[in-house]
This record gives C-alpha cells, structure tokens and sequence, in this order.
C-alpha cells in the first residue's frame, strides 16, 4: 500500500506553560496546514488563547477564533476586538482560575467534529462555550437551546465512558490523499485520525496482523497506538 506524501508547515512548536496551564499544554499552538478545514484552523486559533489568565478575555478570544468558520459560511465577520485576540495572545501576568472550565470547553468543541454539516459545527462550538459563560454570570447563548433539534439526526458524541482504553485488532484501514487514516477494528469500532495531527502511518502488512490500543487523551482527545509500530496518533470515532 503506497502512502501518500503529507507535508504540514509549523509555524511554533509545543511551549512549556506555567503549572496553570499544563492541561492546555498538551496541544501544540501550530498554523493550519494549507487547504486545511476551516473547523481544523478554529480549533487551532482556540487553543492559542490559552496565554490568556482573565476568564472574559479568553472566552472572547474563544469566539474570535471561530472567524474562519465564519468567513467561510460567508457570515458577518466575528468583531475586531476579539479577532485580535487570537492573532495576539499576549499573557496578562494572571494565572486563570477556570483551567478546569476551559478543558470543559474545548473538550465539547472537539466533540463537535462528529457533526458533519459545516453550520451546524459553528453552532455547536458556540454551544460549547456555555459552561464558561455559566461560570461567568452571562446568559445562554440562544443557539444553544436549538443545538438539539439542529443536531437530529446526526450521530451523538463518541464517548469511551468508564472504559479506560480498547484493545481490538485491526479488520481493515485505508488512508485518503492526504495520508490521514481511517481504521476499522474487529470489535466493529471505526476510527479517523484527526486532520491535525502530523504523525504519519506506515503500515503496510495485513490488517489483522497490527493490534490496536486506544485511550484517553488531553482535553477531550483519543490516543491511537499500534503495538510494536512506532507513532502516537490523535483519532475521532466516526462509526
């Protein structure tokens, strides 16, 4: 099986945060690959806002991130203010006191890749953002309440629930253009490798013989390994 060459430019590698942020660390701050979803170039612009201590500012510079998914629906533009925000994260000195409140937040902003339609992502990472602005005293966003109904019919977030990790051996895999993979294992499980994520796969040998152990990782995140192969993965369930 060939696989495709995949080339994604890094403008910033992983920084060491202060102990408050080491649950936000785990991300790296990176550009988007070129032609990358807008979905993948919002949850890239999230997580530079975590430089920022004070709540309101972050939650702000949450909301500024979305700009590409709108700019794409062909929405009005997401205001200045919190715009630059993202392209300029600058600490404030302040440590955030809602690091466990934010990992609530980007934790059901990944969630929302399981929704296909592109507006109703954009609905569903504003959603996301209500347990902050709870934290805050502000009201609901009203596209929260429609999330359901605009979500029927779409499948529901993945969830390993008490499960701790799967183990399951390969059935088939197959990788697209760009070399992302999309595995099914013989549990019946089907998993996609996160657009993001610039670890490349090289398996070339029969499904059945690579056994699989996936497991929780930061902020909402699977982690995928194969056993006796090199690589960690970050993956979504998708079937």
């Amino acid at each position: 099986m060939h696989l495709p060459d995949r080339i994604v430019p890094w403008t910033a590698i992983l920084r060491g945060l202060t102990f408050a942020f080491l649950t936000m660390s785990a991300i790296g701050f990176f550009s988007p690959p070129a032609q990358a979803r807008p979905r993948d170039e919002v949850m890239s612009g999230a997580f530079r806002c975590a430089p920022i201590g004070n709540s309101h500012q972050w939650l702000d510079c949450y909301y500024g991130a979305a700009q590409p998914a709108r700019a794409a629906l062909g929405l009005p533009p997401a205001p200045d203010a919190q715009i630059k925000l993202v392209s300029a994260p600058a600490p404030d000195g302040t440590s955030p006191a809602d690091v466990a409140v934010r990992d609530e937040v980007l934790s059901g902003a990944f969630r929302c890749n399981t929704v296909g339609n592109d507006r109703q992502w954009l609905d569903c990472y504003y959603a996301a953002a209500q347990p902050m602005r709870a934290a805050l005293g502000l009201s609901p966003v009203p596209a929260a309440k429609s999330i359901s109904a605009g979500s029927f019919g779409m499948p529901a977030p993945p969830k390993l629930a008490d499960v701790r990790r799967v183990s399951s051996r390969m059935a088939d895999y197959k990788f697209d253009a760009h070399g992302i993979f999309t595995v099914t294992l013989a549990n019946g499980q089907v998993w996609q490798q996160v657009a993001g994520d610039t670890t490349i796969a090289h398996w070339k040998k029969p499904a059945a013989d690579y056994l699989v152990e996936i497991s929780h990782g930061f902020l909402g995140s699977y982690n995928f390994q194969v056993k006796n192969e090199p690589g960690l993965f970050k993956v979504l369930r998708i079937s």
